[in-house]
């Protein structure tokens, strides 16, 4: 692996393959410099090239074949190399997004032979640095991939910040495999979130490269403490972890635009540098390359900021999946699909729903109307969910009366999450497998950190992280901890790690297995959920009275910070578009996709080029589709992200108009055994019938049933 030093000659050409001096300031309106490493590298930039044989930039070697195969291994667990860990890491992010599984559409509508009839492995070169945005010193990870099919006479760049909280390689099988099988430079960053588990028992932090150190060297994260710090913490709570996204101080969030901002700025100082020699190549600037931004889920806000806030014209268009937007509030709109009430109380915080979720379904997995029809739900034990029914019960957060039975309280915490908290109910059958999968309550943990800007030794809610055995904490398995680069997707519980309340009865327990000092027996620690919510809210989720002290303060602070991560509406008039699955029981329609159009609309009017496609029968984790179950009733969201890549590129290269904002009606397969065919995936309408046509009338958002 080559380094490439900060400071090096000015080329024959006139600019630089890399210069120094440059400065860190990103808010002024002149495009960048693109003949100067930009001043917000830390450190060394690392470069590597891969042949396209034994190693590349797409699979790590591994082809389409092996994605969908078994995991790769380490020669020696415990000192696994750092090209090992890249290529598992390569592999698990690219599973955890797309459905590798036989029938789903990999290797006939999307992957990496797809179009070219190989193993998709696609030589090039990949530089990976560290970076920091203005007023943070906290190591965010940034990384260019130019694959040997790049044309320098017509560049193009794709943004592919991760999805989640993953690591640098999050969007590997999402944006970037578009990106690279289109011949394109695709840029990444972890947007200050990624793997960052700082073992404060050992001090053992991830580099770069995700190899372990207890040195004082750069590190993708460890925790504000001092070593008298860290040794007070330790002795009261052995064996814990401080991780990056949740306990890095800097509500990363607020900064998720200029992370992808500044990976385009770092992705053009790259592009010149290794096509700064060629005489017959003029310098690669925001003039004369196409650049969309793009990605999924956490990656897609972060492109969708990033394009809110370019005053330097880097970005062109815009094609996002499932985008995690927090639109600032517009009363002067409300949703409707069909005939349904009108939804006036949408764009709640990511926070506000999460929390709900933590604390309602839990008991809601037991409603007769999904308790035996959801897929997956048996992995939630029928016992917790009676005893967090009766747990809310007891605190009066349930109405029923006195012979109310389970069925009663369980029925009445789903009415809460769909009418209180406007969770549509074609989201209602996959919230059980995603309580199972601790995707709220793990959301709700971190982001509370986060937003409030707290650190691991505040102990938010009582919460910590740490490896558990049976419930109990322990000391995290050596092997596990030298994986976690390549294992972990930045969010706790995650690689071995999980999040444990320290008041549970007894002792410290993970947190499924919990039982709260005020609760009905192992009732996944609701106390400890509820005061998240209760910092969501800004007041007592049981008593409703307003929160005092220290529980105030973080509360203001979150508060806070929920409102540095609006966003505005404003594209400046990109063509854009937005792909959203109904059934998204992770991101919420109400509160994401549909208010930011209808926001956009209002903000831009006739300006606007936003275009929103609500596919139904999908959903937010195609991983899922894998599963009886799921992929008998829902189709890949991700076969509709690559077609909104290409509608962007044919608007940008051919001036083709981008179809009318419109609901895409697919047909699931039924039939789990029966591979996907055409006939389930129909295509973006060009003219959509008028019945399927999204469009703001008046103060009406108007969504087709």
């Amino acid at each position: 692996m080559k380094r490439i030093m900060i400071c090096t000659l000015i080329g024959a050409t006139g600019f630089a393959l890399s210069a120094c001096n440059s400065s860190d300031d990103n808010n002024g309106d002149n495009p960048p410099a693109v003949n100067q490493v930009p001043g917000f590298i830390q450190g060394d930039i690392e470069q590597a090239h891969y042949d396209g044989i034994t190693d590349d930039l797409l699979t790590a070697g591994l082809g389409a074949s092996g994605l969908s195969g078994t995991a790769p291994t380490f020669s020696d667990p415990l000192n696994p190399s750092p090209a090992e860990l890249r290529q598992l890491a390569i592999y698990n992010n690219y599973r955890a997004l797309v459905d590798t599984s036989p029938g789903g559409g990999y290797g006939e509508f999307f992957g990496p032979g797809v179009g070219n009839d190989t193993e998709g492995l696609i030589p090039g070169h990949e530089y990976i640095a560290f970076m920091t945005v203005p007023g943070s010193n906290v190591p965010v990870t940034v990384m260019a991939q130019v694959p040997e099919s790049f044309n320098p006479q017509a560049p193009c760049m794709i943004t592919a910040p991760s999805s989640g909280s993953r690591g640098v390689y999050g969007a590997i099988g999402t944006a970037g495999e578009w990106g690279l099988k289109k011949g394109c430079a695709v840029v990444y960053t972890d947007k200050g979130s990624g793997t960052g588990a700082h073992n404060l028992e050992t001090n053992t932090a991830q580099r770069i490269d995700g190899t372990l150190s207890a040195t004082d060297e750069p590190v993708q994260f460890r925790a504000d403490l001092t070593a008298s710090e860290r040794g007070d913490f330790n002795a009261v709570s052995a064996d814990r972890f401080a991780w990056k996204h949740a306990h890095s101080k800097t509500n990363p969030e607020a900064d998720w635009g200029r992370h992808v901002l500044q990976s385009l700025e770092f992705g053009f100082w790259a592009l010149n540098e290794q096509f700064g020699g060629d005489n017959n190549v003029e310098a690669i600037t925001p003039e004369n390359t196409l650049v969309i931004a793009s990605s999924v889920s956490n990656g897609g806000g972060s492109s969708v900021r990033a394009a809110e806030q370019d005053t330097k014209g880097l970005i062109d268009g815009l094609a996002v999946s499932e985008p995690n937007v927090n639109p600032t509030v517009d009363t002067g709109f409300t949703i409707v699909q069909g005939n349904n009430a009108p939804i006036a109380e949408h764009s709640r915080s990511l926070l506000e729903y999460t929390t709900a979720l933590a604390v309602y379904q839990g008991c809601a997995n037991q409603a007769p109307a999904i308790r035996d029809t959801a897929p997956l739900n048996a992995l939630n034990p029928s016992d917790v969910r009676d005893n967090i029914c009766n747990s809310l019960a007891s605190k009066g957060l349930l109405a029923g009366a006195a012979s109310a039975t389970i069925d009663d309280y369980a029925t009445e915490a789903q009415r809460i999450l769909n009418e209180d908290f406007g969770i549509q109910p074609e989201q209602n059958l996959l919230a059980p497998v995603h309580f199972a999968s601790k995707v709220a309550q793990s959301i709700s943990m971190t982001y509370a950190n986060a937003y409030g800007r707290a650190g691991v030794e505040d102990r938010v809610c009582d919460l910590s992280l740490a490896a558990t055995d049976s419930g109990a904490v322990t000391p995290l398995a050596p092997a596990a901890e030298a994986a976690a680069f390549a294992t972990s997707n930045g969010i706790p519980p995650t690689a071995g790690v999980d999040i444990v309340y320290d008041q549970a009865n007894g002792q410290p327990t993970a947190l499924p297995s919990s039982a709260s000092p005020t609760g009905s027996g192992v009732d996944y620690g609701l106390d400890a959920l509820l005061c998240l919510h209760s910092l969501a809210l800004g007041h007592d989720a049981v008593s409703g009275e307003p929160l005092a002290g220290t529980d105030a303060e973080l509360a203001d602070a979150i508060a806070g910070g929920i409102e540095e991560i609006r966003a505005t509406g404003d594209l400046r008039g990109l063509p854009a578009v937005f792909v959203t699955g109904r059934a998204d029981a992770i991101l919420p329609i109400n509160h994401a996709s549909r208010p930011y159009y209808g926001l956009n609309q209002r903000v831009e009017g006739a300006g606007s080029e936003l275009r929103y496609y609500e596919v139904l029968n999908a959903h937010h984790l195609d991983i899922l589709n894998q599963f009886p179950g799921v992929g008998d009733r829902y189709v890949p969201l991700h076969h509709y992200y690559f077609q909104a890549l290409d509608l962007v590129w044919e608007r940008l290269t051919n001036g083709t108009e981008l179809p009318p904002s419109q609901v895409v009606r697919t047909t699931p397969r039924a039939d789990f055994a029966t591979p996907l065919a055409q006939i389930n995936l129909p295509a973006i309408a060009a003219q959509p019938a008028n019945e399927d046509l999204i469009s703001l009338v008046g103060g009406e958002l108007r969504i087709p049933e």
